[in-house]
């Protein structure tokens, strides 16, 4: 699913920048929610029912699998690699793996605020605060937890991991999009 028009999109050739274009789409879904939620105490329109219904499904069934990807994929690879350069990356994995666990709660909360918005038409005061409280806390959270991921994670996994471990890995993620195909992997990275 492209984020914009002329966008770089990865394929599973390249796991991690596919894993970086799972960011852009969790930013443009957690967007739709930071602006349904400037809205959420009027009573819902089609065009805010649609949005908010694209980005619980988007949390609800896309991103586990992004959270998979890295949590059984990608981390577990990186901590068998021994180099220097892995050592500050790895120190940051465990805080990584917090955020997700956090973040799972947080989401069933917006997921069940939605749907009550989505049949009821409209939230009380007091879900109406929970409903923004709960999109600041999580704006706030994946915006370092990205961060850290795209400028230091996936840069260091890119460049050490080897042609077998980032093979393994895209396979592993095409699985969990049940993609029936053979993915290929580009050469070393430096090498022709």
């Amino acid at each position: 699913m492209p984020v914009q028009i002329g966008a770089n999109v990865h394929s599973f050739s390249d796991p991690t920048g596919l894993l970086s274009d799972c960011h852009r789409r969790i930013e443009m879904f957690l967007g739709s929610l930071e602006a349904i939620a400037k809205t959420i105490d009027r009573p819902v329109t089609e065009e805010t029912a649609r949005a908010l219904t694209s980005a619980l499904r988007y949390f609800r069934e896309s991103a586990p699998k992004h959270t998979a990807d890295e949590e059984k994929s990608l981390f577990p690879r990186l901590r068998r690699v021994h180099n220097p350069e892995v050592q500050a990356a790895l120190e940051r994995l465990e805080e990584l793996e917090k955020d997700h666990r956090w973040a799972t709660s947080v989401h069933a909360e917006v997921e069940n605020l939605g749907q009550r918005y989505l049949m009821c038409g409209r939230l009380s005061v007091d879900e109406v605060d929970k409903f923004r409280a709960a999109i600041a806390q999580l704006t706030s959270m994946y915006q370092e937890h990205i961060r850290v991921e795209d400028s230091m994670i996936f840069p260091v996994a890119a460049r050490l991991l080897s042609k077998d471990d980032r093979a393994s890995m895209a396979r592993e993620m095409a699985g969990r999009r049940n993609a029936a195909f053979i993915v290929p992997i580009s050469p070393e990275p430096g090498l022709k």
